[in-house]
């Protein structure tokens, strides 16, 4: 509650500080493994703070989105990867990792992050997080 000008208490709803709550956590560029631990074809799953997001390496560019199927809770990088669509693993959504538009199925499309390559290693531009924790179909790599 704050006092407006004639002093009466003015509410701020949650809905107005949404977007300054957001300023709090900037955009960063994550560190998430080295190129070459990324191969043609085959999605890579990582957890980075409270966020999945799930790496494509395709005709040795490299794409990030969300790891996590909009449908329901389902890891995009243990699903099915033709050229640039990856296809959910329970439910048949496709997405293409390009920009993550949802190519079949009436779900809602994911995020696509930018990816940097400094040196060898493949940064994502994600919002403010702690370092990330590797994981490929259900195993966690200790040092990415």
């Amino acid at each position: 509650m704050i006092e407006s000008e004639i002093g009466a208490p003015t509410f701020v709803f949650a809905s107005i500080l949404q977007p300054w709550s957001r300023r709090t956590h900037p955009m960063t560029w994550q560190h998430l493994c080295a190129v070459s631990k990324l191969f043609e074809g085959e999605p890579r799953g990582f957890k980075v703070g409270d966020q999945r997001v799930a790496l494509y390496k395709i005709d040795d560019e490299i794409f990030a989105t969300e790891d996590v199927c909009s449908h329901a809770f389902a890891l995009l990088s243990t699903g099915f990867l033709e050229g640039h669509v990856i296809e959910c693993p329970l439910h048949g959504a496709m997405f293409d990792v390009r920009n993550g538009r949802c190519r079949a199925g009436a779900y809602k499309d994911i995020r696509a992050f930018k990816v940097e390559i400094r040196d060898g290693e493949i940064y994502v531009k994600l919002e403010g997080v702690a370092a990330p924790e590797a994981h490929r179909h259900g195993d966690v790599d200790v040092n990415p």
